[in-house]
Protein backbone atom coordinates (compact mmCIF):
# COMPACT_ATOMS: atom_id res chain seq x y z
CA UNK A 1 0.00 0.00 0.00
CA UNK A 2 0.88 3.92 -0.53
CA UNK A 3 0.51 6.14 2.10
CA UNK A 4 1.08 10.02 1.76
CA UNK A 5 1.37 12.36 5.28
CA UNK A 6 -0.14 15.79 4.87
CA UNK A 7 0.40 17.24 8.74
CA UNK A 8 -1.67 20.74 7.41
CA UNK A 9 -3.95 20.07 4.75
CA UNK A 10 -6.68 23.05 3.64
CA UNK A 11 -9.57 23.75 1.14
CA UNK A 12 -7.89 26.03 -1.24
CA UNK A 13 -10.19 29.01 -2.19
CA UNK A 14 -8.78 30.05 -5.75
CA UNK A 15 -10.19 32.87 -7.50
CA UNK A 16 -9.93 35.39 -10.23
CA UNK A 17 -9.98 38.84 -10.51
CA UNK A 18 -10.10 41.31 -12.77
CA UNK A 19 -7.74 44.35 -12.50
CA UNK A 20 -7.36 43.94 -8.33
CA UNK A 21 -7.54 46.93 -6.91
CA UNK A 22 -6.56 47.56 -3.13
CA UNK A 23 -9.32 49.33 -1.01
CA UNK A 24 -11.61 48.83 -2.73
CA UNK A 25 -14.83 46.10 -3.96
CA UNK A 26 -13.53 43.35 -6.12
CA UNK A 27 -15.59 41.04 -7.24
CA UNK A 28 -14.65 37.45 -8.33
CA UNK A 29 -15.17 36.29 -12.26
CA UNK A 30 -14.37 32.57 -11.58
CA UNK A 31 -14.04 31.01 -8.13
CA UNK A 32 -12.77 27.25 -7.56
CA UNK A 33 -12.37 25.33 -3.93
CA UNK A 34 -9.51 22.13 -4.35
CA UNK A 35 -8.21 19.97 -1.74
CA UNK A 36 -4.69 21.28 -1.17
CA UNK A 37 -1.76 20.14 0.95
CA UNK A 38 1.46 18.59 -0.81
CA UNK A 39 0.40 15.04 0.41
CA UNK A 40 -3.19 15.48 -0.63
CA UNK A 41 -1.70 16.31 -4.33
CA UNK A 42 0.10 13.40 -4.72
CA UNK A 43 -2.49 11.14 -3.38
CA UNK A 44 -4.87 12.55 -5.90
CA UNK A 45 -2.57 12.50 -8.82
CA UNK A 46 -1.69 8.53 -7.72
CA UNK A 47 -4.87 7.71 -7.54
CA UNK A 48 -5.53 9.01 -11.27
CA UNK A 49 -3.36 6.87 -12.39
CA UNK A 50 -4.70 4.33 -10.79
CA UNK A 51 -2.86 3.64 -7.90
CA UNK A 52 -4.94 3.21 -4.07
CA UNK A 53 -3.37 4.97 -1.29
CA UNK A 54 -4.05 6.25 1.76
CA UNK A 55 -3.88 10.02 3.17
CA UNK A 56 -3.04 10.23 6.77
CA UNK A 57 -2.34 13.30 8.69
CA UNK A 58 -4.84 16.03 10.98
CA UNK A 59 -8.42 17.86 10.29
CA UNK A 60 -10.57 19.53 12.51
CA UNK A 61 -13.52 21.69 12.34
CA UNK A 62 -16.26 21.86 9.82
CA UNK A 63 -13.12 22.14 7.13
CA UNK A 64 -11.45 18.83 8.28
CA UNK A 65 -15.08 17.38 7.45
CA UNK A 66 -15.03 18.90 4.22
CA UNK A 67 -11.31 17.16 3.50
CA UNK A 68 -12.55 13.88 4.54
CA UNK A 69 -15.43 14.08 2.21
CA UNK A 70 -13.46 15.57 -0.87
CA UNK A 71 -10.88 12.60 -0.43
CA UNK A 72 -13.52 10.18 -0.79
CA UNK A 73 -14.95 11.93 -3.63
CA UNK A 74 -11.04 11.62 -5.65
CA UNK A 75 -11.45 8.10 -4.10
CA UNK A 76 -8.43 7.83 -1.93
CA UNK A 77 -8.78 6.66 1.62
CA UNK A 78 -8.78 9.16 4.14
CA UNK A 79 -7.36 8.13 7.54
CA UNK A 80 -7.60 11.47 9.42
CA UNK A 81 -6.66 11.88 12.46
CA UNK A 82 -9.22 14.34 14.28
CA UNK A 83 -7.89 16.95 16.36
CA UNK A 84 -9.65 18.68 18.90
CA UNK A 85 -8.99 23.11 18.61
CA UNK A 86 -9.01 25.03 15.53
CA UNK A 87 -9.93 24.40 11.80
CA UNK A 88 -8.19 23.17 9.01
CA UNK A 89 -7.15 25.71 6.73
CA UNK A 90 -8.83 27.86 4.45
CA UNK A 91 -5.89 29.10 2.01
CA UNK A 92 -6.99 32.09 -0.44
CA UNK A 93 -5.37 32.38 -3.51
CA UNK A 94 -6.26 35.21 -5.73
CA UNK A 95 -5.26 35.46 -9.56
CA UNK A 96 -5.46 38.99 -11.06
CA UNK A 97 -2.83 41.05 -12.78
CA UNK A 98 -0.52 39.43 -9.85
CA UNK A 99 -0.78 36.55 -8.09
CA UNK A 100 -1.25 36.95 -4.50
CA UNK A 101 -2.12 34.11 -1.85
CA UNK A 102 -3.50 34.51 1.99
CA UNK A 103 -2.84 30.90 3.53
CA UNK A 104 -4.53 29.95 7.05
CA UNK A 105 -2.38 28.70 10.40
CA UNK A 106 -4.41 25.11 11.02
CA UNK A 107 -5.50 23.82 13.77
CA UNK A 108 -3.51 23.21 17.18
CA UNK A 109 -1.68 19.31 16.80
CA UNK A 110 -0.86 17.95 20.36
CA UNK A 111 1.23 15.61 21.31
CA UNK A 112 -1.11 13.26 21.53
CA UNK A 113 -2.17 13.81 18.36
CA UNK A 114 1.59 13.10 17.31
CA UNK A 115 1.31 9.52 18.96
CA UNK A 116 -1.94 8.70 16.78
CA UNK A 117 -0.09 9.06 14.00
CA UNK A 118 2.65 6.73 14.77
CA UNK A 119 0.43 4.49 16.00
CA UNK A 120 -1.41 4.31 12.50
CA UNK A 121 2.31 4.05 10.95
CA UNK A 122 3.59 1.53 13.34
CA UNK A 123 1.14 -0.47 10.96
CA UNK A 124 2.96 -0.36 7.67
CA UNK A 125 4.73 -3.01 6.96
CA UNK A 126 7.85 -4.53 4.28
CA UNK A 127 7.13 -3.35 0.73
CA UNK A 128 4.67 -0.28 1.74
CA UNK A 129 6.05 3.16 0.08
CA UNK A 130 5.46 6.27 2.66
CA UNK A 131 5.54 9.70 0.94
CA UNK A 132 6.33 13.04 3.35
CA UNK A 133 6.29 16.05 2.06
CA UNK A 134 5.50 19.33 2.72
CA UNK A 135 6.65 21.94 6.00
CA UNK A 136 5.82 21.17 9.39
CA UNK A 137 3.00 22.93 11.22
CA UNK A 138 4.47 25.30 14.36
CA UNK A 139 2.50 23.30 16.80
CA UNK A 140 4.77 19.75 15.96
CA UNK A 141 8.23 19.64 16.58
CA UNK A 142 10.30 20.14 13.43
CA UNK A 143 12.33 17.13 14.00
CA UNK A 144 9.05 14.76 13.31
CA UNK A 145 10.28 13.32 9.77
CA UNK A 146 13.51 12.42 11.52
CA UNK A 147 11.10 10.80 14.54
CA UNK A 148 9.22 8.84 11.52
CA UNK A 149 11.57 7.49 9.77
CA UNK A 150 13.84 6.64 13.09
CA UNK A 151 10.86 4.30 14.06
CA UNK A 152 10.19 2.98 10.79
CA UNK A 153 14.07 2.13 9.91
CA UNK A 154 14.96 -1.31 9.03
CA UNK A 155 11.07 -2.23 8.22
CA UNK A 156 11.49 -2.47 4.22
CA UNK A 157 8.99 0.44 3.83
CA UNK A 158 10.71 2.66 1.10
CA UNK A 159 10.26 6.53 2.19
CA UNK A 160 9.61 9.69 0.14
CA UNK A 161 10.91 12.75 1.26
CA UNK A 162 10.15 15.98 -0.41
CA UNK A 163 10.62 18.99 1.82
CA UNK A 164 12.85 21.78 2.44
CA UNK A 165 16.73 22.23 3.42
CA UNK A 166 17.11 20.99 6.86
CA UNK A 167 14.36 18.80 7.12
CA UNK A 168 15.59 16.82 4.15
CA UNK A 169 19.03 17.05 4.72
CA UNK A 170 18.36 15.35 8.23
CA UNK A 171 16.20 12.32 7.41
CA UNK A 172 19.65 11.47 5.05
CA UNK A 173 21.21 9.19 7.22
CA UNK A 174 17.90 6.63 7.27
CA UNK A 175 18.27 6.08 3.55
CA UNK A 176 14.99 7.38 1.98
CA UNK A 177 14.15 5.60 -1.25
CA UNK A 178 13.62 9.09 -2.93
CA UNK A 179 14.16 12.85 -2.08
CA UNK A 180 13.33 15.44 -4.42
CA UNK A 181 14.55 18.62 -4.13
CA UNK A 182 14.77 21.44 -6.82
CA UNK A 183 18.00 23.01 -8.08
CA UNK A 184 17.70 26.19 -6.30
CA UNK A 185 17.07 24.10 -2.76
CA UNK A 186 19.86 21.57 -4.10
CA UNK A 187 22.17 24.75 -3.97
CA UNK A 188 21.35 26.30 -1.16
CA UNK A 189 21.87 22.95 0.89
CA UNK A 190 25.43 23.65 0.12
CA UNK A 191 25.75 27.07 0.14
CA UNK A 192 26.58 27.19 -3.74
CA UNK A 193 24.82 28.69 -6.72
CA UNK A 194 24.27 25.49 -9.21
CA UNK A 195 24.92 26.46 -12.87
CA UNK A 196 24.74 23.88 -15.59
CA UNK A 197 23.25 19.68 -15.37
CA UNK A 198 27.51 19.03 -14.68
CA UNK A 199 26.88 20.79 -11.21
CA UNK A 200 23.70 19.61 -10.62
CA UNK A 201 24.38 16.17 -11.16
CA UNK A 202 27.57 16.72 -8.83
CA UNK A 203 25.56 18.04 -5.50
CA UNK A 204 23.03 15.18 -6.53
CA UNK A 205 25.93 12.68 -5.67
CA UNK A 206 26.52 14.25 -2.65
CA UNK A 207 23.21 13.75 -1.35
CA UNK A 208 23.22 10.17 -2.15
CA UNK A 209 26.84 9.70 -0.49
CA UNK A 210 25.14 11.00 2.62
CA UNK A 211 22.52 8.19 2.59
CA UNK A 212 19.63 9.24 -0.31
CA UNK A 213 19.46 6.30 -2.55
CA UNK A 214 17.73 8.23 -5.58
CA UNK A 215 17.83 11.82 -5.99
CA UNK A 216 15.84 13.64 -8.68
CA UNK A 217 16.50 17.48 -9.24
CA UNK A 218 13.25 19.22 -10.74
CA UNK A 219 14.25 22.45 -12.83
CA UNK A 220 11.06 23.79 -13.85
CA UNK A 221 11.45 24.56 -17.66
CA UNK A 222 14.84 23.05 -17.64
CA UNK A 223 13.19 19.56 -16.76
CA UNK A 224 14.82 16.99 -14.46
CA UNK A 225 17.49 15.06 -13.26
CA UNK A 226 18.12 11.71 -11.80
CA UNK A 227 20.74 9.73 -9.97
CA UNK A 228 19.57 6.33 -9.09
CA UNK A 229 20.86 3.87 -6.33
CA UNK A 230 22.62 2.44 -9.41
CA UNK A 231 24.57 4.51 -10.12
CA UNK A 232 23.21 6.18 -13.25
CA UNK A 233 22.04 9.80 -14.08
CA UNK A 234 19.30 10.17 -16.14
CA UNK A 235 18.14 13.41 -18.08
CA UNK A 236 14.53 14.49 -18.88
CA UNK A 237 13.39 17.42 -20.63
CA UNK A 238 10.27 19.09 -20.64
CA UNK A 239 6.95 18.76 -23.13
CA UNK A 240 5.73 21.78 -24.82
CA UNK A 241 3.16 23.95 -23.01
CA UNK A 242 1.53 26.61 -21.56
CA UNK A 243 1.94 26.77 -17.61
CA UNK A 244 -1.40 27.77 -16.19
CA UNK A 245 -0.72 26.73 -12.74
CA UNK A 246 2.49 26.15 -10.46
CA UNK A 247 0.69 24.55 -7.56
CA UNK A 248 0.57 20.52 -7.19
CA UNK A 249 3.30 20.24 -10.04
CA UNK A 250 5.88 18.95 -7.96
CA UNK A 251 3.96 16.61 -5.89
CA UNK A 252 2.21 15.50 -9.04
CA UNK A 253 6.11 14.61 -10.02
CA UNK A 254 6.33 12.64 -6.76
CA UNK A 255 3.26 10.73 -7.83
CA UNK A 256 3.92 10.07 -11.44
CA UNK A 257 7.28 8.88 -10.38
CA UNK A 258 6.52 6.32 -7.68
CA UNK A 259 3.78 4.80 -10.17
CA UNK A 260 6.35 4.56 -12.91
CA UNK A 261 8.68 2.69 -10.50
CA UNK A 262 5.93 0.13 -9.14
CA UNK A 263 4.64 -0.32 -12.50
CA UNK A 264 8.18 -1.38 -14.27
CA UNK A 265 10.89 -1.00 -11.85
CA UNK A 266 12.61 1.25 -14.49
CA UNK A 267 14.15 4.04 -13.30
CA UNK A 268 13.99 5.53 -16.74
CA UNK A 269 10.49 5.02 -16.68
CA UNK A 270 9.45 6.71 -13.48
CA UNK A 271 11.17 9.86 -14.24
CA UNK A 272 9.68 10.04 -17.57
CA UNK A 273 6.04 9.35 -16.00
CA UNK A 274 6.90 11.74 -13.24
CA UNK A 275 7.96 14.13 -15.56
CA UNK A 276 4.72 13.76 -17.81
CA UNK A 277 2.80 14.46 -14.49
CA UNK A 278 4.27 17.21 -13.12
CA UNK A 279 4.09 18.94 -16.39
CA UNK A 280 0.66 17.96 -17.30
CA UNK A 281 -0.60 19.75 -13.36
CA UNK A 282 1.35 22.73 -14.74
CA UNK A 283 -0.28 23.10 -18.03
CA UNK A 284 -3.82 22.29 -16.37
CA UNK A 285 -5.59 24.72 -13.96
CA UNK A 286 -6.13 21.65 -11.19
CA UNK A 287 -4.28 18.06 -10.88
CA UNK A 288 -3.34 16.61 -14.17
CA UNK A 289 -6.03 13.60 -15.47
CA UNK A 290 -4.09 10.67 -16.22
CA UNK A 291 -5.42 11.13 -19.78
CA UNK A 292 -3.19 14.39 -19.88
CA UNK A 293 -0.39 12.56 -18.03
CA UNK A 294 -0.22 9.77 -21.04
CA UNK A 295 -0.26 12.38 -23.82
CA UNK A 296 2.49 14.22 -22.53
CA UNK A 297 4.52 10.87 -21.66
CA UNK A 298 4.45 9.95 -25.44
CA UNK A 299 5.98 13.53 -26.19
CA UNK A 300 8.83 13.04 -24.05
CA UNK A 301 9.49 9.58 -25.37
CA UNK A 302 9.83 10.84 -28.32
CA UNK A 303 12.18 13.47 -26.79
CA UNK A 304 14.32 11.27 -25.92
CA UNK A 305 14.65 9.15 -28.81
CA UNK A 306 15.70 12.03 -30.20
CA UNK A 307 18.66 13.04 -27.92
CA UNK A 308 19.62 9.24 -28.11
CA UNK A 309 19.58 9.46 -31.82
CA UNK A 310 21.98 12.66 -32.02
CA UNK A 311 24.49 11.53 -29.98
CA UNK A 312 24.57 7.87 -30.67
CA UNK A 313 23.71 6.32 -27.28
CA UNK A 314 21.05 3.59 -27.59
CA UNK A 315 17.38 4.29 -25.75
CA UNK A 316 16.30 2.96 -22.84
CA UNK A 317 12.81 1.87 -23.83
Amino acid sequence: MIYTVTFNPALDYVVKVNHFTLGMVNRTVQEDIYYGGKGINVSTVLKNLGYDNTALGFVAGFTGDEIVRGAKTLGFIPDFIRVEHGISRINVKMKSDEESEINGMGPEITPKDVEKLFEKLEKLADGDILILSGSIPKSIDDDIYENIMARLDGRGIRIVVDAEKNLLLNVLQYHPFLIKPNNHELGDMFGVVLNGDGEITEYAKKLQERGARNVLISMAGDGAILVDETGKTHRMGVPKGTVRNSVGAGDSMVAGFVAGYLERQDYEHALRLGSAAGSASAFSEGLASKEDIMKLYQELSGETRKVHACTGRPGNE
